[in-house]
């Protein structure tokens, strides 16, 4: 075991230090502020400047690791939004499909119902213009054979057509006054204005039966083809008034249309799409006919040209390339517009999905994309890059936090150090003026906040302010409406947390208060716990008990209760975020502005925007308790140290023991004098008993020997040399004491005697502890010298302590020894064994026994009876009993009791 592992003390009742117990987030506890705030902040991140290049690295793993957690969900946003871009095209592009296909069925139907109204319209117009023809050219001809009957080349008994009582005799008295123009010379046609074809065709339009006649609406038809044969032929004058009048093309147009399939005779749907093409291209060019069916429809050029190019669109759902689907959709839209304003039109493509026009536009925009399908590759390639941020972040935080514990680990172990250090340059007057708990406190306590803080809080606040800028630029990316909502929800964040933490930080000190109070009180109890037994105080202890327990428990109700509102009160406000934010979000998704992927994303974004600046708040207050702690040991650091040695200071070889002091004067304030012009001469091997009252200045004495204390007047000499030029390492070596407060460290029987000398051996430890009389028991013992003391010690007797206390010194072999109480409170036995000892170990050396137990020190040569810091008697035993002075009176006060 090293000298410095000899050396650790046990620990003592250590002090609460700047902990302390928490609400919510540690929310609402009390804030212990510095007084110094940032002189204490800038000490302590000088303490930092070392590891500024590990500090960089912690900043910028800090910053990668946090972006790549606050982009994650921005890219996750993008599989979302393509998945739903791929279903929802997919979706669009079936329903279209499905409506092109109910629409062209729907078309062909009702344009099967138009083909046969306009087949019937046609036939109608074209019985009444035969008959209309007929009837004109029956006219026309009787004129004309009224005109003849004055020439010389018909004969008197020709049949008039005028005088014909019925359509049919006058057709069959005109067609013989036809005959016989046929008869008739060629110049004599020309006199009747009428030529060869010209009466052909009026024959043969007056031999075709009238249409209206027919039986069967093929035979009309058939006879509706004749006629428009005929028409194509006849003189205008003969073919019919002006309101039947026809041209070639329109009856071509006509008859093409005639002869037309009907639909429910095409079997195939391309067929029929071909036959529904042609019919409507004829109707842009057929004549305007009258008919007295109402339900024949009427169409104009342009209702006509969107049925066509409606027809001939390809179901979208066949089409491979992309962009050919999105036109495609594009056009069947925008017929299907054009297609429901034409009246009692054939039904536009019907489809489930309404959308208004920006969601068209999204899906026209998604199918160019998508081509209607979900990518999956896209959507896996996503999901790889999201495992690798998140892992990427995740090793980015692991490095850091490795980076920053050893940063954080470094600083204190600097901090420990540096304490340690101020601690062995701190005069006794240090120690004696503050509490030991204290001390510990900010070693350990106060240290290990400040550890806690730059490992975890420090990284803390860096990742909260790169979250916040974060969150804010990446939800204004997505909607700055919704991120106004967002802030919005702030102000009432921050007033719920003031108001809790305030209300609550006045609790939770009661609650500190009160655990002190029992604390204290269980430590009283249980340390006394012999004495309360004695005068029977158990039943007040319990009562007392119960009375601290019932205020602590009111106090951590009050802090708790009110602390615990504060996450359902943050829940609310952020709930009526969620709402607000769900509401205008969904509307625009319904008008498609904002995406599903994009809408989750920011839902993402808003949930954690608020922890950042809620762990903030909460880091704020625990650097301010952190520099409080600094604070706590800097001024440990600040205090003035003890004088140092001088240059020219000097050691002592061989000592013999010879001490003097001339005119000694010493005070622990400058105003309340303790010790004034002490003198006295011990030689080598003396032994000298310093006796009094509590406060008299025994301790003191025996610390201005060592230079525990600086005298402040007068000299002290040590072989007749001034202890103030001689080092004090070199001084502290001729000393050697035990103590009234035995110190045992947690270690060997043997490590603690062999803290006495360096580097000492295994016989002069087993020779000096049988000079202590400490041999015997310590064999007794199963482990022997190799026996682990506890941290108190506690498994060995008190006097035991002190044997082994004795032991260590007369390994130590000093020449001046310093016996404090040393024997106060052990057994008589124990006495005997430790008496024997001291007198092994004070012989041949010079002793200052320091005892309020007069027996203990009859055999010293010189007794020195101290008061109010001034020696008022000085002699052996015997000499100052018959002065009958303070001491007589102490020794018999002593006995008498």
């Amino acid at each position: 075991m090293s000298r410095d592992q000899k050396r650790k003390k046990p620990s003592g009742s250590i002090g609460s230090g700047h902990g302390g117990h928490g609400g919510p987030m540690g929310m609402g506890a009390p804030v212990v502020k510095a007084k110094d705030f940032k002189g204490s902040l800038k000490r302590l991140v000088h303490y930092l400047k070392p590891h500024r290049s590990k500090l960089l690295l912690v900043v910028l793993l800090a910053i990668a690791s946090t972006v790549f957690t606050i982009v994650a969900p921005k890219v996750m946003s993008k599989a979302v939004n393509k998945l739903q871009d791929g279903y929802m095209s997919g979706k669009v592009i079936q329903e279209i499909s499905k409506g092109q296909q109910t629409a062209r069925i729907e078309i062909i139907k009702n344009m099967t119902d138009v083909q046969d109204e306009m087949v019937m319209s046609i036939i109608d117009s074209m019985d009444d213009a035969q008959e209309e023809a007929a009837t004109k050219i029956i006219d026309n001809m009787a004129t004309a054979q009224n005109k003849a009957l004055n020439e010389v080349y018909f004969q008197t008994n020709t049949s008039k057509i005028s005088d014909g009582k019925t359509y049919k005799e006058k057709v069959e008295r005109t067609m013989a006054f036809i005959k016989l123009l046929d008869k008739l010379p060629e110049t004599a046609q020309n006199s009747q204005d009428m030529d060869a074809e010209s009466l052909g065709a009026v024959k043969n339009l007056l031999e075709i039966p009238l249409i209206k006649n027919a039986k069967s609406l093929e035979e009309k038809k058939q006879r509706t083809l004749e006629v428009i044969e005929v028409f194509k032929s006849l003189p205008e004058d003969a073919s019919s008034g002006e309101e039947n009048s026809f041209d070639v093309k329109s009856l071509d147009n006509v008859k093409a249309l005639l002869v037309l399939k009907e639909f429910d005779e095409i079997e195939k749907q391309d067929e029929k799409l071909q036959a529904l093409n042609e019919m409507l291209l004829l109707f842009k060019d057929l004549p305007e006919m009258e008919s007295d069916n109402t339900t024949t429809q009427e169409f104009s050029a342009e209702d006509i040209d969107a049925l066509r190019e409606f027809v001939s669109l390809p179901i979208v759902k066949e089409i491979q390339s992309s962009k050919e689907k999105a036109e495609t959709i594009k056009k069947v839209i925008n017929l299907g517009s054009k297609m429901s304003s034409i009246d009692n039109a054939p039904s536009s493509p019907d489809s489930e999905v309404e959308l208004t026009d920006e969601q068209i536009e999204g899906v026209i925009t998604a199918i160019e994309e998508t081509n209607g399908k979900i990518d999956f590759n896209y959507i896996g390639q996503i999901v790889l890059i999201l495992v690798a941020m998140y892992i990427i972040s995740s090793l980015f935080s692991l490095v850091m936090g490795l980076v920053m514990s050893g940063v954080s680990q470094n600083t204190v172990r600097d901090l420990r150090r540096e304490v340690d250090h101020k601690f062995a340059k701190l005069p006794l007057k240090y120690f004696d003026m503050h509490p030991h708990g204290d001390m510990l406190s900010r070693v350990t306590n106060d240290v290990d906040t400040i550890a806690s803080t730059l490992q975890q809080s420090l990284t803390q606040a860096i990742t909260s302010v790169i979250s916040i800028i974060g969150y804010v630029v990446m939800m204004l990316t997505i909607s700055k409406t919704l991120t106004l909502i967002v802030i919005a929800t702030l102000p009432f964040y921050v007033l719920a947390t003031v108001t809790i933490a305030k209300k609550s930080q006045k609790h939770f000190a009661a609650q500190q208060a009160e655990l002190g109070d029992l604390s204290g009180h269980v430590e009283e109890m249980y340390t006394g716990h012999k004495i309360v037994k004695v005068f029977n105080y158990e039943r007040e202890s319990v009562d007392k008990f119960n009375e601290v327990n019932e205020k602590l428990y009111e106090a951590s109700w009050k802090a708790q209760f009110v602390s615990g509102i504060m996450f359902p009160l943050l829940n609310f406000v952020s709930n009526i975020g969620y709402v607000l934010i769900s509401i205008v979000g969904g509307i625009w998704i319904t008008k498609d502005l904002l995406k599903i992927g994009d809408m989750l994303a920011f839902i993402q974004y808003s949930k954690s925007f608020t922890m950042p600046i809620v762990q903030t708040a909460n880091i704020a207050n625990v650097i301010q308790s952190t520099v409080a702690c600094a604070e706590r040991i800097f001024e440990v650091l600040d205090e003035e140290e003890e004088v140092p040695d001088s240059a020219d200071s000097i050691t002592i070889e061989n000592a013999k023991g010879d001490v003097i002091l001339e005119n000694v004067s010493f005070r622990y304030e400058e105003d309340t004098p303790l010790i004034e012009n002490l003198n006295l001469q011990v030689k080598e091997g003396q032994t000298v008993a310093i006796v009094g009252p509590t406060g008299a200045g025994k301790t003191t004495l025996v610390n201005l020997l060592m230079r525990f204390y600086e005298i402040g007047g007068g000299k002290i000499t040590v072989d007749g040399m001034d202890t103030t030029s001689i080092r004090r390492s070199s001084l502290r070596r001729v000393f050697g004491m035990v103590l009234q407060d035995t110190w045992l460290f947690n270690g060997t029987i043997k490590e603690n005697i062999a803290y006495g000398k360096e580097n000492a051996t295994e016989e002069e430890i087993l020779e000096a502890a049988k000079a202590a009389h400490v041999d015997h028991f310590v064999r007794t013992l199963p482990d022997g010298y190799e026996t682990v003391l506890n941290e108190e010690a506690t498994n060995i007797s008190q006097g035991q302590k002190q044997l082994i206390t004795i032991a260590r010194a007369i390994l130590a072999d000093p020449r001046i020894l310093i016996l404090d109480e040393a024997t106060s409170s052990v057994d008589t036995r124990t006495e005997v064994l430790i008496q024997k000892a001291m007198i092994n170990l004070m012989k041949g050396r010079t002793s200052f026994v320091i005892a309020h137990r007069l027996s203990t020190v009859r055999d010293a040569q010189t007794i020195l009876v101290m008061k109010e810091g001034s020696i008022i008697e000085m002699g052996n035993h015997e000499d100052l009993l018959e002065k009958h002075g303070f001491y007589a009176d102490l020794y018999q006060s002593q006995f008498a009791q």
